[in-house]
């Protein structure tokens, strides 16, 4: 009966929620940053009329696919800036969302904390590798030391949520409270040894906050991160304090939007338990890239992967997920929690600042999608990137090779270059090509393919000696010297093969030496590899995605033709299986099957094409391999188009 007043008590003290009308389709409201309330950013100068109409475009389409509540974003690029609401930050009440509008900001939460700690690092306030327990006492000692880099890293071995009390909190804790939850519980894993995300053990850095700063973790955020960083919206969230600009929370049942049940994410404050607009995001985003926050070398520090004991990477530095994107060096955060889902991407080499927050939860596929669409905007000439398919096994590894010395190398020679990063020691080079030759050489790939692809996935890591970065680095340094640093910002748009064979012919041009040249078999599977590449465009996708086009129908003997005896071409599963999804929702039950049927058989060794189309004819195996008879291939195009560059990996989302 208490616990049941309680409960009473606490839900009366949130802001009513009413029922949503119908959910609406397609973002009826649109609102810049001009027309909502004042802006917090200083003034910067627009982007071009048509990459402001591009950028629009693009969102709407994305927001067309199904039911949304609301949605802002912001980008900065180069000094320019471009920022807009769209949908309801409240639909029972029609209150549109803005740019101003602030959204719980879930795990980017733990970008802020990381900041706080490396702040006070600098000061010599506390120690990276200090045990926890030296700021911490309520957390006891573990089987083993836990240090505060660690934590940062995700890699301390401390839990993540375990029940219902921890992940669906109702009571408003403070910090001792919050701690509670897990401090008794043993560690999952030896630090050190295992990438274990766990907004626990940010909570931990949040108290050592406290510790080393004498201020509670909300006052030492407000006064030396968000006011710094002209975040005049941004703090602690709680239903207490929230203005009208904030977003109601809508969670999605059965394509219907209802209000998001009740959290009190007190219980996850350093972890998990801000909010902001995404006009904060932006102010934060460049602050850190102009080194504000933090000194250039702390910045490189937060932005540098960390590995394991055993030398494999995380993807994770210090409060945010690091990796190449695209020949892009990447650094993001996502997040995700009951009334929202948001993300944040730097790209320091590039000046990119891309902020998105939507209050319908579990939406973290469409922002990935969106920000995606928007890199492709401002970067790549608005191409939308696929990743290849290549239905041979050992076409499939040197393959892989040839995008990750792309993408491995371009990226951490850009961001060394033209960021904060720094470079993996070059080394003996010219035996690392001669490994990396070895590596893709295709009779030791034929003798067995998948442990030649699990060779190859590794050889960016410190176990295997950055192969493939200090490799693909100096390819990408050699191609700056020949044709200039404009030309290298052009290949995240041209791709790996494109990528490759630009560094053959810029070493017959500048006569390399023989051991930092690749051997003529490998230079022929890039040749062919291309070719094929381009043989297999289909010129009305090349800047739209198939699930995109009103009748999709109409373009597939194009796209079959395009495709047919080549060794490589666009990956289309995840757009066709879009497809199949919308014939299904529409009741058209043939039409879905075909599409599914379509898709395996243009990529036969998709286990999720194959596994969709088993779920749906009722079969317990994965529907068997069938390849139609396929139509002559078409010509070749004569412009450059992107191929296999890599998607923002799911894990940035997952990072919630």
């Amino acid at each position: 009966m208490k616990k049941t007043l309680l409960t009473a008590l606490l839900l009366l003290s949130v802001p009513a929620q009413a029922a949503p009308r119908a959910a609406p389709r397609v973002a009826r409201a649109s609102v810049s940053a001009e027309s909502a309330t004042e802006s917090i950013l200083p003034p910067a100068p627009p982007f071009s009329e048509d990459i402001q109409r591009a950028l629009d475009e693009l969102v709407r389409a994305e927001l067309a696919r199904g039911p949304h509540a609301g949605l802002s974003v912001g980008v900065l690029h180069a000094g320019k800036r471009w920022t807009r609401g769209y949908g309801w930050r409240d639909l029972a009440h029609r209150l549109p969302a803005t740019p101003r509008t602030t959204y719980r900001m879930a795990s980017i939460t733990k970008s802020f904390t990381a900041v706080a700690v490396l702040q006070l690092a600098q000061q010599g306030k506390l120690g990276l590798d200090a045990e926890i327990q030296s700021l911490v006492p309520a957390f006891p000692p573990k089987e083993w030391p836990v240090t505060v880099r660690e934590l940062l890293g995700h890699l301390g071995g401390v839990p993540n949520y375990d029940g219902p009390e921890s992940s669906n909190n109702v009571r408003h804790l403070d910090t001792a409270g919050a701690l509670a939850l897990f401090v008794q519980k043993p560690l999952v894993a030896e630090p050190g040894t295992k990438f274990v995300y766990t907004t626990w053990g940010y909570n931990l850095l949040g108290a050592a906050v406290e510790t080393a700063s004498g201020q509670g973790y909300g006052d030492y955020l407000r006064e030396h991160v968000f006011e710094p960083a002209g975040m005049r919206h941004a703090a602690l969230d709680d239903y207490r304090t929230r203005d009208r600009q904030h977003a109601v929370g809508y969670r999605l049942e059965k394509r219907q939007l209802l209000p998001s049940q009740y959290l009190d994410v007190s219980s996850r404050f350093a972890g998990g338990g801000t909010r902001a607009s995404v006009e904060d995001l932006l102010a934060f985003g460049q602050a850190m890239l102009q080194h504000k926050l933090v000194t250039a070398d702390t910045a490189r520090l937060m932005q540098t992967s960390m590995s394991t004991r055993e030398g494999q990477l995380t993807d994770y530095g210090m409060g945010f997920a690091a990796y190449p994107l695209r020949g892009h060096y990447t650094v993001t955060h996502a997040g995700g929690q009951p009334e929202t889902s948001t993300l944040l991407v730097l790209l320091p080499a590039e000046d990119v600042v891309l902020a998105l927050a939507t209050n319908l939860e579990n939406d973290a596929k469409r922002l990935r999608r969106v920000s995606s669409r928007i890199l492709e905007t401002l970067l790549e000439d608005g191409q939308v990137r696929r990743e290849a398919s290549l239905e041979d096994p050992v076409d499939a590894v040197v393959h892989e090779g040839l995008a990750r010395l792309f993408t491995y190398g371009l990226a951490y020679h850009q961001w060394a270059t033209r960021g904060p990063g720094v470079l993996p020691e070059p080394g003996d080079l010219s035996a690392a090509f001669t490994q990396v030759s070895t590596l893709l050489d295709r009779a030791r790939i034929s003798e067995n393919p998948q442990e030649a692809m699990a060779r190859v996935r590794e050889g960016h890591h410190p176990l295997a000696d950055s192969l493939l970065i200090r490799v693909g680095a100096h390819m990408a340094r050699t191609l700056e010297q020949v044709e200039g640093a404009q030309a290298l910002l052009d290949q995240p748009r041209r791709g790996p093969l494109a990528f490759f064979n630009a560094y053959v012919a810029a070493c017959e041009r500048v006569n390399c030496p023989a051991p930092l040249r690749f051997g003529e078999s490998l230079r022929e599977d890039a040749r062919r590899y291309e070719q094929d590449w381009r043989r297999s465009q289909v010129s009305e996708l090349l800047h739209v995605r198939l699930d995109e086009v009103a009748r999709p129908e109409t373009l597939w003997p194009t796209l079959e033709a395009a495709t047919a005896g080549v060794s490589t071409h666009p990956d289309y599963v995840e757009e066709m299986l879009q497809v199949a999804a919308l014939q299904g929702r529409l009741g058209l039950r043939e039409k879905q099957r075909r599409w599914l049927e379509r898709a395996v058989a243009l990529h036969p060794r998709s286990d999720e094409a194959r596994q969709a189309l088993a779920k749906l004819v009722g079969q317990d195996k994965p529907a068997p391999r069938s390849t139609p008879p396929r139509a002559p291939p078409v010509a070749v195009p004569v412009d450059p188009v992107p191929d296999n560059a890599g998607r923002l990996p799911k894990r940035a989302a997952q990072l919630e």
